[in-house]
């Protein structure tokens, strides 16, 4: 049996790994159409009317950190990262450049979501949503990972102090650009922090898009501004 595919009435990605999972949810959503910038207050209800036959979509106010809240709760707490121990609990991530990253248990229906731009992922945000699906009772070796459409590296032009920041950790995520300048592979940070954390290569699934390169699909807070618009991605086990 294929997962379920609710109509959101947004142009939708899906990692085939994770779709082959019976009743499993998810989705990286693309802009409505070039040039088209909807309030995220609307975007996040539309999505939720479009979700509530299999259970409760939850977001946060994301702040660029590594806190995990567990879902059920109400409103939008403070938080980059959440779990959902049981089915019929979502979990929403809204970016324009930052990474979304969504993981599942398959065995323990259980999943994760975490909101990671540079930020998050310098305070490890991922390992934080792997750290608590493993607390939880989940091995790391059972769980998958997706990654969804970021500002890549081809695009990602930061200062050497930034630069300076991964590199402790991260040496190999910092490069240098056409004009000299470091540019900062972010995904390569949250796939580093994903095998670190003991998920398994095959089980990594990377949508490799670049946001600031496609206005035509995403949206981007660098190329757009703060008036920009948001993508949404989605995961959760069905009622």
């Amino acid at each position: 049996m294929a997962s379920p595919l609710p109509e959101t009435a947004q142009r939708t990605l899906h990692v085939d790994a994770l779709l082959r999972i019976p009743g499993l949810l998810h989705g990286f959503e693309q802009r409505a159409s070039p040039g088209v910038v909807i309030p995220p207050e609307d975007s996040r209800a539309r999505l939720s009317r479009a979700l509530a036959p299999f259970g409760r979509l939850h977001f946060l106010k994301q702040v660029h950190g590594a806190v995990v809240h567990e879902a059920p709760w109400q409103g939008r707490p403070e938080g980059d990262a959440g779990v959902a121990p049981e089915r019929g609990l979502i979990l929403g991530v809204e970016t324009a450049d930052c990474l979304p990253v969504l993981l599942v248990d398959p065995v323990r229906h259980a999943v994760a979501a975490a909101h990671a731009g540079w930020r998050g992922t310098a305070a490890g945000v991922t390992t934080a949503a792997v750290g608590a699906l493993v607390l939880g009772g989940s091995a790391p070796g059972d769980l998958l990972a997706a990654l969804g459409p970021a500002n890549g590296a081809c695009c990602y032009e930061v200062g050497p102090e930034l630069r300076d920041a991964f590199a402790a950790d991260w040496p190999e995520v910092a490069r240098a650009g056409p004009r000299g300048r470091p540019h900062l592979d972010v995904r390569k940070a949250n796939l580093l922090q994903l095998r670190r954390a003991g998920l398994l290569e095959g089980n990594i699934h990377d949508v490799a898009e670049c946001t600031e390169c496609h206005p035509e699909r995403y949206h981007s807070y660098r190329r757009e501004g703060k008036g920009g618009g948001r993508m949404i991605s989605y995961v959760g086990w069905s009622l």
